[in-house]
């Protein structure tokens, strides 16, 4: 039985972040189901948002713009917090060797929707890519930190599986976790003092999103389970502008873009999104998406198209180069061809509930990154603050994490996987459809516009996929599209429900049955 200080899940910006200045004076191990770069921030394009500009840049709007996106619904102590540690928090990375992009030997600061002053630290349109590789480099040759690609976290070790019964427990603990050695089919009993969720989001909870296949809500279906607090899952952000192209897959076209002067168009060639919102291309993604929702729905169209043509063209290419490249596979010259985008589950803004120190309701588990609540984005994120909250908490948890090692003993009887009347599955055509069928009714029903009928459909059907896959669980052994399938359906479980219970419009919630609360959105 392996047995660690830390036990890191996820290998994003959070979990890298916390393995490297936990490793310091503590054992880590990192799990993660595939390759060590393949995560959320691998294809985040975007940037990093900070102040790096006090002469023409402030913490105070930089905080207010966050508030402001937020709809209300914000932790204004939280984003204070970050918002004040981000120029450290960057620098820490260029001090890693992370090359951001500059210009006349300044970093070159882009702003994107919800922003009020160029604000963002990119490099080029792959900033994940970017940072990913750099710290994935250093993880991987560090003495105090064993990293198992390859390996599915499964469930979360607490009281419950030493017998006990966890709802008479004045508090649960958490001892480590099962993870499946998918080359081996084997399930291993991972100990730990700490065990530290970073499994990113869920966007393939939905049938369109810009999230890889492995985003399927891992780390918060895990502490679910185990009964850990979860909150704000209503708050699914929408992408306004991924490649309409269907070879694409979702193909995200950064909201730089539009900071960078790139106008949204109807197929009647409208520039529409002033009719909309004041601030036109550079409202918040809720608006933004809503907006390009009903030009679909009014238009009877399929796709709007997102404008650079009136742009220098050379430059739109260099700053561009990636969504430049991956267009040019489909005939779109970015410099003088109106680009088809349609919007695209994007970024979750709920999750595993944690305090100021990335702490969960379940002592010894913290969660991180995407697929923490943490009270910074209220009900919708603003551009760029998701990096930056990944590299925030990931600090603010290894702090306290080696603070309060030694009131963590590693447990070393824990029992091993029981897999006892099981057999191997051999219908894997129940899991792939089983798994469509959710992604599309969640698409239909729980999407960017909802309704009370929409949500109960929604629910019924839910409920019949949750009962028939329990079933087939409990009588199979696991694999990994299995555990992934029944970790979905959780997920849209708890969007489900959440939705339910907010009897208001707010933010990336939108429900026609309610009005508007915080701000008006047309």
């Amino acid at each position: 039985m392996p047995s660690y200080d830390f036990l890191v899940v996820g290998s994003g910006l959070a979990g890298l972040s916390f393995a490297l200045k936990a490793s310091e004076r503590a054992k880590v191990a990192i799990v993660t189901k595939d390759r060590i770069q393949e995560t959320n921030t691998w294809y985040a394009q975007g940037g990093i948002a900070g102040v790096m500009n006090l002469d023409v840049d402030s913490f105070d709007k930089h905080i207010e713009d966050t508030l402001v996106a937020g709809a209300g619904l914000c932790n204004h102590e939280a984003v204070s917090n970050m918002v004040y540690q981000a120029p450290r928090l960057i620098q820490e990375l260029m001090n890693y060797g992370v090359g951001f992009t500059t210009k006349d030997g300044h970093l070159d600061l882009g702003k994107e929707g919800g922003h009020s002053e160029h604000r963002i630290v990119h490099a080029a349109d792959a900033t994940g890519r970017e940072v990913e590789n750099v710290l994935a480099t250093k993880v991987k040759s560090h003495p105090n930190i064993d990293v198992y690609e390859y390996h599915f976290a499964m469930e979360l070790i607490t009281e419950h599986h030493l017998g006990k019964k966890v709802k008479y427990l004045p508090k649960i603990h958490c001892f480590g976790a099962y993870v499946l050695d998918i080359e081996h089919s084997k399930v291993i009993t991972f100990s730990a003092k700490k065990t530290i969720l970073a499994t990113g989001g869920a966007g393939e909870v939905y049938a369109h999103t810009t999230n890889p296949n492995i985003a399927t809500g891992d780390g918060i279906a895990m502490a679910y389970r185990a009964k850990a607090k979860i909150d704000h899952m209503e708050f699914v952000q929408f992408h306004p502008t991924t490649l309409s192209v269907p070879e694409a897959d979702s193909f995200l076209i950064t909201e730089a873009m539009r900071g960078y002067g790139a106008v949204l168009r109807n197929t009647g060639g409208e520039a529409f999104m002033k009719s909309y919102d004041s601030r036109g291309e550079l409202a918040p993604r809720d608006i933004v998406a809503r907006a390009i929702d009903d030009q679909l729905k009014k238009r009877g169209d399929k796709t709007v198209f997102l404008d650079a043509t009136h742009l220098d063209e050379q430059s739109i290419r260099n700053h561009f180069p990636n969504i430049a490249q991956e267009c040019s596979k489909y005939g779109i010259d970015i410099a003088k061809d109106w680009i088809p985008v349609v919007p695209a589950a994007h970024y979750l803004c709920g999750g595993v509930v944690v305090d100021e120190h990335g702490r969960s309701s379940i002592e010894h588990l913290y969660a991180i990154g995407e697929t923490a609540c943490t009270g910074v984005h209220g009900a919708n994120r603003l551009a760029s603050n998701s990096l930056l909250e990944a590299l925030h908490y990931a600090d603010k948890a290894s702090n306290h994490a080696l603070d309060t090692i030694h009131l963590a003993p590693i447990q070393n009887n824990l029992p091993d996987w029981d897999e006892s009347g099981t057999f191997n599955p051999n219908e894997w055509v129940l899991i792939s459809h089983n798994r469509e069928e959710l992604k599309q009714l969640m698409w239909d029903y729980v999407g960017i516009v909802r309704s009370d009928l929409r949500l109960q459909r929604a629910l019924r059907r839910q409920s019949l996929l949750y009962e028939e896959v329990e079933d087939y669980y409990n009588r199979t052994r696991v694999s990994p599209k299995l555990l992934e399938l029944r970790n979905l359906i959780s997920i849209a479980y708890l969007i489900i429900q959440s939705a339910m219970a907010r009897k208001e419009s707010c933010g990336l919630h939108y429900n026609l049955d309610y009005e508007v609360h915080g701000r008006t959105i047309s």
